[in-house]
């Protein structure tokens, strides 16, 4: 999420990151790690001092987010356990600007469940570079979340072909079939 001080409010956005979102997020960390999925983060930050890494699209757009500065960390709520690993991305697919690719391809994983923000940019081109590089994308709708009710649900409609979507009550009862051997 964006530093307050530095951005101008955004009501919708910032009312449902943090009234539901992040508590779905938690509540999916805790299935997740519960059943023994693999959490893997990422943040959007500058890998340079100056930016110069970031895809041409953060360029123009002017977004830049400073390598070690606030708005690169991961909101408390949901920070990352000590052997979780945290990537950090300079572009809107994370498949564009880090090795996640590889590291799932190493770990053995065929499936990844794509939650944060922003339904419309970051998710959607997340969702679609996974399934076209063959992973089984799944889009947990209740726990993305972008500038308005009608962008986010635009996206979920654009990109539903590539994914499975599901809500946090879904996942997580699946979830916790798998923990317990059921599924």
């Amino acid at each position: 999420m964006l530093d307050p001080r530095h951005h101008p409010p955004r009501p919708y956005f910032d009312r449902t990151a943090r009234q539901l979102v992040l508590p779905n997020l938690q509540r999916l960390l805790g299935a997740c790690r519960g059943a023994g999925v693999e959490v893997v983060y990422t943040v959007i930050e500058n890998l340079t001092r100056d930016g110069r890494d970031r895809s041409l699209d953060y360029k123009l757009s002017g977004f830049f987010v400073p390598k070690g500065s606030w708005e690169a960390q991961v909101a408390a709520e949901i920070a990352p356990l000590e052997d979780e690993i945290v990537l950090p991305k300079t572009s809107s697919s994370l498949f564009n600007s880090t090795n996640f690719d590889y590291l799932m391809r190493n770990i053995g994983i065929d499936t990844i469940i794509a939650t944060g923000f922003l339904t419309d940019q970051c998710v959607d081109h997340t969702v679609r570079d996974g399934a076209d590089r063959g992973y089984y994308m799944i889009c947990v709708h209740d726990a993305c979340a972008t500038e308005s009710p009608e962008r986010h649900r635009a996206a979920l409609e654009a990109f539903r072909g590539y994914c499975r979507l599901m809500s946090t009550e879904e996942l997580v009862a699946e979830l916790q079939d798998r923990a317990r051997g059921d599924g």
